[in-house]
């Protein structure tokens, strides 16, 4: 096999178990910064926990290799995998009733960079980033995904991904439960991300289940998931195919 650059997020042969069942059977994927790579696939086949894998889930048994810039992903810890680069946007978000976005954003950002930015830089920051995605500054003084509506909530995913900047960004069903204009809100901010001075360095692998998100975000290559395999893979057009055709016609291409 031909050597693997040390830059990116390469995952080979990765395979995860959960309360006894083999969920994952051999993942080979990459992510390159600044490039957006889409995992697509039926309900149950696994995307989610491949997300999962990725960020330390305590109760999944994981083998195989991640390596993020040439590091070790699967040796280090959940947080020390954040503090590496690597970012989790979540399909359902919690709500956490007492704590401020803005105060939640200040101790995430601290918790990976300690001291880089005074309060004020941070708020300049964070005011910066909110007017870019179009957020209002009223929702820095409102508790965090509390009494949120699903878009809200996924915008302010959007917001903590360009806070953070990581080196590479899993967004997990992002477009999940959104009508049409929030999809295209989230769709809109993921793509000024992308194109912003940070964003343009970070890798994406966007994990969803139906093309429409890919409408707003068009992806360097497409993957598709089936039974815990990637059976697939091909530019932003695969995307089109499945929403003309569905998944059924890629079933067969999975091995038993």
């Amino acid at each position: 096999m031909e050597a693997m650059s040390q830059q990116g997020l390469h995952i080979r042969d990765l395979r995860c178990r959960v309360a006894g069942n083999e969920i994952l059977k051999g993942i080979d994927l990459n992510v390159e910064s600044g490039r957006v790579a889409a995992l697509m696939g039926p309900n149950g086949s696994g995307k989610s926990t491949l997300a999962f894998s990725l960020t330390g889930h305590p109760q999944y048994e994981v083998t195989g290799s991640v390596e993020l810039d040439g590091q070790d992903l699967l040796a280090l810890s959940p947080d020390k995998r954040a503090r590496a680069g690597l970012f989790l946007s979540f399909q359902y978000p919690a709500a956490i009733p007492g704590v401020k976005v803005a105060n939640f954003l200040h101790a995430a950002r601290q918790a990976e960079r300690p001291g880089d930015l005074p309060p004020a830089k941070f708020r300049a920051l964070l005011l910066e980033k909110m007017e870019q995605l179009g957020i209002e500054p009223s929702f820095m003084g409102r508790y965090l995904n509390d009494g949120f509506s699903g878009g809200e909530k996924k915008r302010l995913e959007m917001l903590q991904l360009a806070v953070l900047a990581p080196k590479y960004a899993v967004l997990d069903e992002t477009d999940s439960g959104l009508d049409i204009d929030a999809l295209r809100a989230v769709g809109e901010s993921i793509a000024a991300l992308r194109a912003s001075d940070e964003g343009r360095a970070t890798g994406f692998l966007i994990i969803t289940h139906y093309p429409r998100i890919l409408q707003y975000v068009v992806p360097d290559v497409v993957h598709v998931m089936i039974d815990g395999r990637i059976v697939t893979t091909g530019d932003h057009e695969l995307a089109h195919r499945i929403e003309r055709e569905g998944y059924d016609a890629l079933r067969t291409s999975a091995v038993v």
